[in-house]
């Protein structure tokens, strides 16, 4: 697996399905540069802990793009079976009208070009935080088995903007509204002064 924080996140240009319904043939990761984005890779459509993930990161789709972040899913099947997903009842095992786009990669290039390909060919659960610059602030992967949290995800972008917008940084299990460290000797001594016993 690579390590691919504070890297620019490797571009790629796939069939996709948008959000609308529509298979868009040239999705281009670098045409949301300007925007913050979780890219979010799963091993399979029609599968079983897959799309308990992909309602979970659908559902909170509201909080994210007021963040402006966008989020895009990604797994080796192609757009027609991402398609036919889409089109599949939440009742019968599908994921419905999603409000964002799946990347198909066939070929596995991009899966491999974030180092996230599994033995048996299929891409484990990882997850990419990159900011408006393209850069990757966050990644976290799971084994097939494990689902994601998508509130961890959520808080994330929450500390990444913090400390984008104040310079601060964030200590462990930091939640927005809760103070944040001056990143500076005394600055440090002065939160564990406060805090370290409910750390």
């Amino acid at each position: 697996m690579s390590v691919l924080v504070t890297q620019v996140a490797p571009d790629f240009t796939a069939p996709t399905v948008m959000p609308d319904g529509t298979i868009q043939e040239n999705f281009r990761l670098s045409d949301l540069r300007g925007k913050y984005v979780v890219l979010f890779f799963y091993p399979l459509d029609f599968t079983f802990v897959c799309p308990s993930e992909i309602l979970a990161h659908n559902n909170r789709l509201k909080e994210f793009k007021e963040h402006n972040v966008e989020i895009v899913g990604v797994s080796i099947d192609s757009q027609y079976s991402h398609y036919a997903w889409r089109n599949t009842p939440v009742a019968n095992g599908g994921i419905g009208a999603i409000g964002f786009p799946l990347v198909a990669d066939l070929n596995h290039d991009i899966t491999r070009a974030y180092g996230v390909e599994h033995p048996d060919g299929v891409a484990l659960r990882a997850s990419f935080l990159i900011d408006k610059n393209g850069v990757v602030q966050h990644q976290v992967v799971n084994n097939l088995p494990l689902g994601r949290a998508v509130e961890e995800m959520l808080r994330m972008v929450d500390a990444l903007q913090f400390t984008e917008e104040h310079g601060e940084v964030c200590p462990a299990g930091w939640r927005k509204g809760e103070e944040a460290i001056r990143p500076d000797a005394e600055g440090v001594a002065q939160y564990l002064a406060k805090h370290a016993t409910t750390l």
